[in-house]
């Protein structure tokens, strides 16, 4: 009876906005002190993450994300983008897509690509001839879609908390950043067609022609950024380093370039910049520290376990219990913070999913996937909000714009759900 009293307390403290890491916090502790453990194991997990080299990652690869978003470099992103494919039918359209998702890869924050590209993109959609309506969906929708790519921060998290586990089947960063590349492009393609299909017959049908000289010009101007995705990427595929040296390197180069070459961070604003970067950091590790604490009582009290003989009585195949898991985290994706729901939820989804035969770097892909599609699924996506402060328009215009851009990339989540394969083609 206490253990329910506890329970609606802690319910009720976090509905009446309670820090999130003191409620785990509390659960956590509450769990150890019914089982007779030493209050001490919460702490003790704060002092394992300082003992695992990967978690350098999120830190560095935030303060780099920040770095960028700062300086100039999402406006030479959209300039290359639109010299290299503003050519096609839909091309504006197809721009802003690709520019966001890469630029959402290397902030990790769907709410910074909306406030930072935004301002570029929506202007220049309307002068392309598209509708308020559908450069308002693009923009809320395609800011979160490049959070399959790496080195996206939720990708690394999710690694860390599962490494955690002990599963029967490893999982490394380098997996999940292999496993993201075709899911994420089919999503980037499947609103790219839509995007084309949609201009037809309007302003925005009309292609400009490609003109080398602007593109050189823009590739120029770009010098700077565009190694950044081959070092990190060539150099973590090609055996040169790690993922925690690669956002090592990320981080010195971001800063050498916005600081000293570029000039556009100044020594004046470099502290607020990293204040600004760390503060997330804090919250992240202070929410994983608990959470981690949380996990080890729930795998002492058996909690996974438990579950999963419930929902057996009620689930006998993982197809079903796909669609349940999809649904479940649509919600979740509305209600919080991808960081925080994976901290939260997959210590416990993850055991259960692997009773059910799923692959826990497929899971990953769909739990991550689930969750950029519940950024802006109504009635309170955070995207949704985002996009209304941004834009100054009322929320309700966002639901309506955003309809058909959630029904294609529900249809793509689905695919991503029931073809691992999609997943997991690139490293088996």
């Amino acid at each position: 009876m206490s253990g329910v009293v506890v329970g609606v307390l802690l319910l009720l403290l976090a509905l009446y906005g309670a820090p999130l890491f003191a409620i785990i916090g509390a659960s956590a502790l509450w769990g150890f002190y019914q089982f007779d453990i030493d209050l001490q194991a919460v702490v003790v997990e704060f002092y394992r993450l300082a003992e695992m080299p990967i978690l350098s990652a999120i830190p560095l690869f935030t303060f780099a994300g920040y770095m960028l978003g700062e300086s100039r470099a999402p406006q030479r992103l959209v300039r290359i983008t639109d010299a290299l494919m503003g050519w096609m039918p839909g091309g504006l359209a197809i721009v802003a897509l690709c520019a966001c998702a890469l630029f959402t890869a290397f902030t990790g924050a769907s709410g910074v690509t909306i406030v930072a590209l935004g301002a570029l993109l929506f202007p220049a959609m309307q002068k392309g001839g598209y509708s308020d309506r559908f450069g308002l969906g693009l923009m809320t929708s395609s800011g979160s879609l490049g959070l399959l790519f790496a080195p996206s921060l939720p990708l690394i998290l999710y690694g860390v908390v599962a490494q955690q586990l002990a599963l029967p089947i490893s999982i490394s960063i380098d997996d999940l950043f292999l496993a993201g590349i075709l899911p994420g492009l089919l999503m980037v393609l499947a609103l790219s067609v839509y995007s084309i299909w949609q201009a037809r017959g309007t302003a925005a049908a009309a292609t400009k022609r490609f003109d080398g000289r602007e593109a050189w010009a823009a590739i120029r101007e770009s010098a700077w950024e565009l190694p950044l995705p081959f070092v990190v990427l060539g150099g973590i595929y090609g055996g040169f380093f790690a993922v925690s040296d690669a956002a090592a390197i990320t981080a010195l180069y971001v800063l050498v370039v916005t600081v000293l070459v570029r000039r556009e961070v100044s020594f004046k604003k470099l502290p607020q910049v990293m204040r600004d970067s760390m503060k997330l950091v804090g919250a992240i590790m202070v929410i994983l520290g608990v959470s981690l604490a949380s996990t080890n009582y729930m795998i002492t009290a058996e909690v996974p376990t438990k579950l999963f003989e419930t929902i057996r009585t009620f689930i006998d195949n993982p197809y079903t219990f796909l669609v349940v898991l999809t649904l479940f985290l649509l919600v979740l994706g509305m209600m919080l913070d991808i960081f925080s729901a994976i901290v939260i939820m997959v210590p416990i989804i993850l055991p259960i999913a692997l009773q059910y035969g799923i692959h826990p770097v497929h899971l990953g892909i769909l739990f991550l996937a689930n969750m950029q599609l519940g950024y802006f699924t109504p009635p309170v996506g955070m995207n949704l909000f985002i996009a209304s402060f941004r834009f100054n328009r009322p929320v309700m215009e966002l639901y309506r714009a955003t309809i058909p851009f959630f029904v294609i990339l529900f249809a793509t989540v689905l695919v991503i759900t029931y073809w691992p394969a999609l997943s997991l083609f690139l490293i088996e």
